[in-house]
């Protein structure tokens, strides 16, 4: 991998997190039709960590629920009387909403990483984010917000997380359909499809530090990795602010459409190849 990989590859992740039109499929597409190779398991891992660029996007682009959640746990420990308690059940169900990806993504982690070299897979996936885009498009608008969903709700959404683990299956766009679907708000289903994607892409940063320290020409491949770290973080920022706005004023098919073409293109390029 190269200097102007590593940033073009950042610029990718960053621009299509939080876009419903898969990350995932983008970054093993990328290197497929340019033929960019890299050793075992260094592309997974440098897809995975320059995910935490996109983290401190999420972070800082919604820093006051971020502080918010956060007060209101501490204060649940030394000041329980003085603790916000929807605060404190908005943290908890961010959590639960965790929970099945992160139960999907410790136990079959091997099988996810193979599905990653597959070009034709993440092609087929980009199908399913289009329906889910589109039926999305369909419901009636919802009327919640964040802080009156249901348990039931929130693992609901969580479920769609745990699907998105698969390349060419949006995050975002599985997670923002689910939202729509227990009744959120537009608005309100993009921001909590992203404040829910803060302990996932965390963790599994965290586990991906193994698979890092285990890199042979480790020194080499770090600057590559801060690289993409960094443009990710940037570019991650401004695609929030594009898709806030977005979901207020424009309609999903506009994505579904292009998960469409994108995924017609991934196969015909992989069997033409």
């Amino acid at each position: 991998m190269t200097f102007l990989q590593a940033l073009i590859l950042g610029v990718i992740q960053g621009f299509t997190e939080f876009l419903p039109i898969s990350s995932t499929a983008h970054l093993v597409l990328i290197p497929f039709i340019f033929h960019w190779s890299a050793q075992d398991g260094t592309s997974f891992v440098f897809n995975v960590l320059i995910q935490l660029g996109t983290l401190v996007a999420v972070l800082i682009y919604f820093k006051n629920d971020v502080v918010s959640i956060c007060k209101a746990w501490i204060e649940s420990v030394f000041k329980p009387s003085e603790s916000n308690r929807d605060d404190f059940r908005f943290g908890l169900q961010i959590i639960l909403a965790t929970l099945p990806a992160a139960l999907v993504g410790l136990f079959l982690k091997p099988h996810i990483e193979s599905v990653f070299e597959s070009p034709v897979m993440a092609g087929a996936f980009l199908f399913v984010t289009a329906i889910l885009l589109f039926v999305a498009e369909k419901l009636k608008p919802g009327r919640l917000d964040i802080k009156t969903l249901t348990w039931k709700a929130v693992i609901l959404i969580g479920l769609f997380q745990a699907l998105a683990l698969l390349p060419g299956i949006s995050r975002s766009g599985a997670t923002i359909f689910a939202g729509l679907l227990v009744g959120l708000k537009s608005k309100e289903a993009g921001r909590f499809s992203f404040l829910m994607s803060i302990p996932i892409m965390l963790g599994a940063g965290i586990l991906s530090v193994g698979d890092l320290l285990l890199i042979k020409d480790l020194a080499a491949f770090l600057p590559l990795l801060l690289i993409g770290f960094v443009t990710s973080m940037v570019v991650g920022y401004y695609s929030i602010a594009i898709l806030m706005k977005f979901l207020q004023k424009y309609s999903l098919i506009y994505f579904s459409a292009y998960c469409v073409a994108l995924g017609s293109i991934i196969i015909l390029i992989t069997y033409a190849a």
